[in-house]
């Protein structure tokens, strides 16, 4: 400071003193405008709880900035102005904060400055706490190590990598997470919203790159201890148990499990199921308190009651049973003295075929009980429980099981009926005795049969496993003296028999008209019956079912009934679906029993089992279906009807309902010709059945047809047989009318040896010309009439001759086409002389005039062109039969003859000069040769009052039908004018 001299000087003093002290005080007003700097600042840290406390010296500040990085990185952690709490004693300032990665994971570097509105003081001192990620700690690490953390919570885990070695991955169980780089060394993850872990707890798993090493740490996430039922109660009227239920599992075991502690004393614990816990405490203290804690929290339960209310008795001990058949007594003991003198009331359990029966007693220091209605012969189970009878809390536990068998005894009434067939036939059945009816093993039943006022009986001893015996009352001669007969069935066992029971049987049956019968409907609780009651059932009355299609010896069903009732409703359980029951209610007196009504009812009702038997028949245009009834057993309902359908491809029609069951036949009208398919289906109200199905094809109506064509035939074979039987009795008539005698010709001379050749000269009336027409084929020729009249006008005949009307009609030969068709021979005995047909070369020749008797006058023609002078060979064909057989034989004709007009109309000739012999021959041996030795017929037989005509030559056809309806003439003449042989 540099030194400050005052002058003596009065004008000056009082100018420096004024300046002196203006100084003095800036000086001091600037030395309060500087903030002081946090002096002495350290560090507190608590790892497990990761929390940091920072103190220091502020001076006046209020507010400081605090800043917190990571050492190496320098990263920002924390940089916020907080209020730090100043202690009083010390006046040091004080800030805590918590740390979201482990405190050990790196280094954190920590500075703070005051301030003071916008005014900031200088930083202080940095202070360093040293993670473990320091060089000198070169091992693997991770933390934070075995960290307890509730359900739920996030957690961060940090790994250290081994000094030299790199990061490869952080694992938590079997998940990799990302990791953050926190320092040279340090990689941190957080672990969000987790999940409870095992008894082992959860592992982090660190591992360097490669993954040759690896570290880690294990967190245990649980909940807090959250208890609940706490009571206490006494079981032998001195000490205390005290129960609990423990509640949700923390999840955290062994050091790190619930301690409990009981009025703030620890005490030994019994598990219990269900996490039911237990303590017994000494002495009863009427007070209690519960506290259950772990590391995550501590939960407490309060209790109070006095000791007369909260009595619990124990079981009953060495249980002990004396036993009779229908009785017996239970006895017991009890753990604690006390009990004798403590009014209780106990419960016993009686197990029986699987029912349990539970029966009450009281006293004080009860100890025994009797048990009453067992039955004999059975096998039973007993327990007992006991409880305060006065203020009582809860019944004890139950004691161990006793089982027992009590004694036998003899066996109960059988239930006895009977059966009766309609050939007075029948059974005496009895119900089979149960377990508990039976009171032991059953040896047998004796069953009786004896008739009021006869001292005979008849008894008959059958096995156990017998229920029927069959009776015939026509065989029971002995017994016969009544109208009643009575059967007795008693039960036999080791101890003795039964009581008898009887059933009357009546030795006549009366036929009574057969009562109506009803429909009884099932319900759940079976078939509900209702009668009016009947005077003479003083005894009651007897319900009985049956199976409806048995009809002999049927297995019945029977209840009995008490006299005062009127409705039953009767169960099975042998009731089966889609089968029909017979019920039948009998009256119960001194008498016989006697039907008083009936019904008939199913369980279930279901579809027919089968279809109706199906059958078709054509009537006229219409088709009658009929069909026949399914049986009983099949049709598993009542039956409502039938539904007839038409089948359309795979479509049915239905085309009538019939509701009349009467009624087994339906017609189906006006139907076309066709194939038709129907089906009939029964329903019950179960539903329909499959169905009958039958298939016809509609026909024409062809009986009448049939019956017109046989009357038809019958009248025309009646007129046949009329005609033959008037054409025999005038057979002599029918001869002479159109199979007339022809004489036969007598020839004198030797006719046995050959003769020679008749060289006839024809008249000149008999001319035969050849003539030739244009319009016909040259290659045929066919000879025709030519008459005298034609031969004038050609001027080609010979006029200056008389005419003969006695000689033959002269002949031309006219070239024709000739039919091929083969005409039917003329004579039956000689095919070579019944052809007609020769080749299209060959000339016809047809004769007119000329009479034969009984054959036909056949040669052969020379061919055209032959010489004149040409004669026939010597031998001659024998006539056979030696009858009058005409023939003419013609001469050659020469070329003046030939007309080249044809012939147009035939004239007939007399029959003058006509010489019959009985053999011709051939003028031509060529052509005979080859004509195959068939001669041209140039005759048709006739009778002698016959004549042919040859007819000239028109259209081929109608020369055809000529000589075809000619033909069948002259063979239906032939027929008739024949000569016998």
């Amino acid at each position: 400071m540099p030194h400050l001299s005052v002058s003596r000087s009065s004008n000056c003093s009082p100018f420096w003193l004024i300046c002196v002290l203006l100084g003095l005080s800036a000086a001091h007003a600037h030395a309060k405008d500087v903030l002081s700097v946090p002096q002495q600042v350290s560090l507190s840290a608590d790892m497990y709880t990761q929390q940091l406390s920072i103190s220091w010296f502020g001076g006046a500040a209020s507010t400081f900035d605090l800043m917190i990085l990571r050492t190496e990185l320098n990263e920002t952690v924390v940089y916020e102005t907080v209020s730090a709490t100043v202690n009083q004693e010390s006046g040091r300032h004080q800030w805590n904060w918590t740390s979201v990665e482990p405190l050990e994971c790196t280094s954190l570097s920590i500075k703070i400055r005051s301030r003071d509105g916008q005014t900031t003081s200088e930083w202080s001192n940095t202070q360093i706490l040293q993670g473990n990620d320091l060089p000198s700690n070169a091992k693997f690490q991770a933390y934070p190590q075995d960290r307890i953390v509730p359900v739920g919570a996030n957690t961060t885990f940090c790994c250290i990598v081994e000094e030299g070695k790199k990061f490869g991955s952080i694992h938590y169980g079997s998940t990799v997470v990302n990791a953050t780089r926190l320092s040279r060394r340090s990689y941190a993850t957080t672990v969000v919203n987790q999940g409870p872990s095992s008894k082992t707890g959860t592992n982090i798993i660190c591992y360097d790159d490669p993954k040759r090493k690896l570290t880690g740490a294990v967190v245990f996430v649980g909940y807090p201890p959250l208890p609940s039922d706490f009571v206490c109660e006494t079981n032998d009227l001195t000490s205390a148990v005290c129960q609990w239920n423990k509640g949700r599992d923390t999840n955290l075991y062994g050091k790190r499990g619930t301690r409990y502690l009981l009025n703030n004393r620890a005490c030994t614990l019994s598990r219990l199921p269900e996490k039911q816990m237990e303590c017994r405490v000494a002495q009863w203290e009427g007070n209690w308190t519960l506290v259950a804690e772990n590391t995550l929290g501590q939960y407490s339960l309060t209790d109070s009651a006095e000791l007369s209310h909260r009595v619990h008795p124990v079981a009953p001990g060495k249980l002990n049973c004396i036993i009779q058949a229908w009785n017996a007594t239970l006895l017991w003991q009890w753990k604690y003295d006390s009990y004798s003198s403590l009014a209780l009331v106990c419960q016993v359990e009686l197990t029986c075929l699987g029912y349990k029966i539970k029966r009450t007693f009281s006293g004080v220091g009860l100890r025994s009980v009797a048990l009453s209605d067992l039955h004999p012969d059975e096998d039973y189970s007993v327990q007992v429980r006991c409880g305060a009878q006065k203020n009582f809390w809860k019944w004890g536990n139950w004691s161990e099981p006793l089982s027992f068998k009590t004694k036998t005894y003899v066996p109960d009434a059988p239930d006895v009926w009977m059966w009766m067939n309609k050939d007075y036939t029948g059974q005496v059945i009895w119900k089979p005795l149960t377990r508990t009816q039976s009171h032991g093993l059953i040896t047998g039943y004796e069953v009786t049969l004896w008739s009021p006022g006869e001292k005979l009986q008849h008894t008959k001893t059958v096995s156990a496993d017998t229920s029927a015996v069959p009776i015939n009352l026509t065989q029971i001669t002995t017994l016969s003296g009544g109208n009643k007969l009575t059967a007795t069935v008693i039960a036999k066992n080791a101890d003795g028999v039964s009581q008898p029971t009887s059933v009357l049987i009546p030795l006549h049956l009366t036929d009574v008209e057969p009562l109506a019968v009803s429909r009884a409907v099932y319900t759940e609780r079976g078939f509900p019956l209702f009668w009016q009651s009947d005077a003479n059932a003083t005894c009651g009355y007897v319900v009985e079912w049956c199976d409806a299609t048995c009809k002999r010896d049927c297995p019945v069903e029977w209840i009995k009934v008490a006299a005062e009732s009127t409705n039953v409703s009767i169960e099975s359980d042998n009731f089966q679906p889609g089968v029909r029951y017979n019920i039948s209610l009998y009256s119960c007196s001194s008498e016989a029993p006697e039907l008083l009504q009936r019904w008939q009812g199913y369980m279930q009702e279901l579809v027919p089992y089968s279809s109706v038997p199906l059958s078709t028949t054509q009537q006229n245009s219409d088709i009658l279906l009929t069909w026949g009834e399914i049986p009983l057993a099949n049709r598993r309902g009542f039956l409502l009807g039938y539904n007839i359908y038409i089948s359309s491809g795979s479509q049915l029609t239905l085309l009538a309902n019939l509701t009349d069951l009467g009624s087994r036949s339906y017609t189906v009208k006006d139907l076309s010709e066709g194939s038709y398919k129907f089906t009939v289906k029964a329903y019950t109200s179960a539903g329909e059945d499959t169905g009958a199905t039958a298939s016809i094809t509609l026909e024409p109506y062809t009986d009448w047809l049939i019956l017109e064509i046989l009357a038809s035939l019958g009248i025309t074979a009646l007129f046949l047989v009329f005609v033959t039987f008037i054409c025999y009795k005038k057979r002599k008539w029918v001869k002479k009318a159109f199979y007339p005698d022809i004489p036969e010709p007598k020839l004198p001379g030797d006719w046995s040896r050959p003769q020679g050749p008749l060289d006839v000269k024809p008249s000149p009336h008999s001319l035969v010309h050849m003539v030739e027409r244009p319009e016909w084929d040259s290659s045929k020729e066919v000879l025709v009439v030519i008459p005298e009249e034609d031969e004038d006008e050609e001027e080609q005949g010979m006029g200056d001759e008389p005419v003969d009307t006695d000689e033959p009609t002269s002949l031309r030969y006219y070239n024709q086409v000739v039919d091929e068709r083969p005409i039917r021979p003329r004579f039956p005995d000689s095919s070579d002389s019944s052809a007609s047909s020769l080749d299209s070369a060959r000339t016809d020749v047809t004769y007119t005039g000329i009479q034969t008797s009984g054959s036909s006058l056949v040669f052969q023609l020379d061919p055209p062109g032959s010489s004149e002078g040409h004669q026939p060979p010597a031998d001659l064909s024998v006539c056979s039969g030696g009858g009058y057989r005409p023939q003419m034989q013609n001469r050659a004709p020469s070329d003046d003859l030939v007309s080249p007009e044809p012939f147009l109309e035939p004239q007939d000739a007399s029959a003058g000069g006509y010489k019959p012999q009985c053999s011709w021959h051939m003028d031509s041996p060529v052509e005979a040769g080859e004509s195959g030795g068939l001669a041209p017929s140039l005759g048709s037989p006739t009778s002698v009052a016959s004549t042919q005509f040859l007819l000239p030559d028109g259209e081929e056809h109608a020369e055809e039908k000529r000589q075809l309806s000619s033909s069948a003439a002259t063979w239906f003449t032939n027929l008739l004018s024949s000569t016998k042989p």
